[in-house]
């Protein structure tokens, strides 16, 4: 049986390797990273104190061509008596084993496996609703599409979803039913094509001339490079087909939040416009998409943010979490009456 061993991030992070099935290029595993928080004190316990979170679990998904490292991410949830636990998918990040193609899937649903291997190592069960503890969906872009078609599929599993800059629409928005059908053929005929790189790496540069020196990253560039891995024609078409099915309405039955950055820029070249802006989605299209996810949905524009919104310059980073705080402590409130 696999345990939990020391992470690479050190401290109080620990991680665990979820064997799964095996596809066409050999054994798969996805990796599931944990944060504990700290115990209470006798004298909290003496007076029946509980923290805001001390019944949630946590779950966050990374997005495309990325994996989980933020530190501060864990810690925002530890700290209020949460369980964290981040999952690197299958071929990503930790989970990444040699000869396999980086992050390539053909069909989304694939990742209920993995979703599901993270739940039970969780103690939750594969449906997630086998405990007494709430459970929060965190997803980021790609991770953010995936986690919400999955809380569509499986209603009751999460008591919240939060949302940072979730892939909810393709960049140009009335192009993708057109599009789809061609992609669906070369899905089928060419599935390992790749697609020429359109990344000029602009985005990296962004988050490194905006790191925030009090909330220091340690980024791994072979599990999140510069440039973006490459996009397959089988891995595009699963992600239309996503979209598609956001676009038709999904029914997330929890209370649901979308941080967003509050204007795009296309990073056709380098300008200090590209430090501010979300430089990978087109964001009134992703807040419009947004309100498709369930009944409840609050939409956060965060003015002078990049793509991952917590990885954005100072007071947009700051703003963010003050956004996600006062929308956690209006949930976790509520929940409770």
């Amino acid at each position: 049986m696999p345990e939990w061993i020391p992470d690479v991030l050190g401290d109080e992070f620990s991680q665990l390797t979820l064997e799964l099935a095996e596809d066409h290029e050999g054994p798969v595993v996805a990796t599931l990273v944990r944060a504990l928080p700290a115990k209470t004190g006798w004298w909290e316990r003496l007076r029946g104190q509980r923290r805001l979170l001390d019944d949630v679990d946590v779950l966050y998904v990374h997005g495309w061509s990325d994996y989980f490292f933020q530190k501060r991410l864990a810690r925002f949830w530890t700290a209020r008596g949460a369980r964290f636990f981040a999952l690197d998918l299958r071929k990503y990040g930790r989970s990444l084993r040699e000869g396999q193609t980086p992050g390539y899937i053909t069909d989304l649903t694939a990742y209920d496996e993995d979703i599901e291997a993270a739940l039970e190592a969780m103690g939750r069960g594969a449906e997630g609703t086998a405990s007494a503890r709430r459970l929060v969906l965190l997803g980021h872009s790609t991770g953010g599409l995936t986690l919400s078609l999955w809380a569509s599929r499986h209603p009751g599993a999460a008591d919240a979803v939060i949302l940072n800059s979730p892939w909810l629409e393709f960049q140009v928005a009335s192009v993708r039913p057109l599009i789809t059908p061609v992609a669906g053929l070369q899905a089928r005929l060419r599935p390992l094509e790749a697609a020429p790189q359109v990344d000029l790496g602009y985005y990296t540069r962004a988050q490194q001339e905006v790191a925030d020196p009090s909330d220091p990253m340690d980024v791994n560039p072979l599990w999140r490079p510069a440039q973006t891995m490459a996009v397959y024609a089988g891995w595009f078409h699963a992600i239309l087909a996503g979209h598609a099915k956001v676009a038709a309405g999904l029914s997330i039955p929890a209370p649901v939040c979308v941080l967003l950055s509050a204007r795009s820029a296309t990073p056709t070249r380098w300008s200090a416009d590209l430090t501010s802006a979300d430089t990978v989605l087109v964001v009134d299209d992703i807040a419009k998409a947004a309100l498709k996810l369930g009944p409840s949905v609050t939409v956060e524009r965060i003015d002078g943010a990049l793509h991952d919104v917590f990885l954005s310059r100072h007071d947009a980073r700051e703003e963010a979490y003050a956004r996600m705080d006062r929308w956690v402590r209006g949930w976790a409130v509520t929940a409770q009456t």
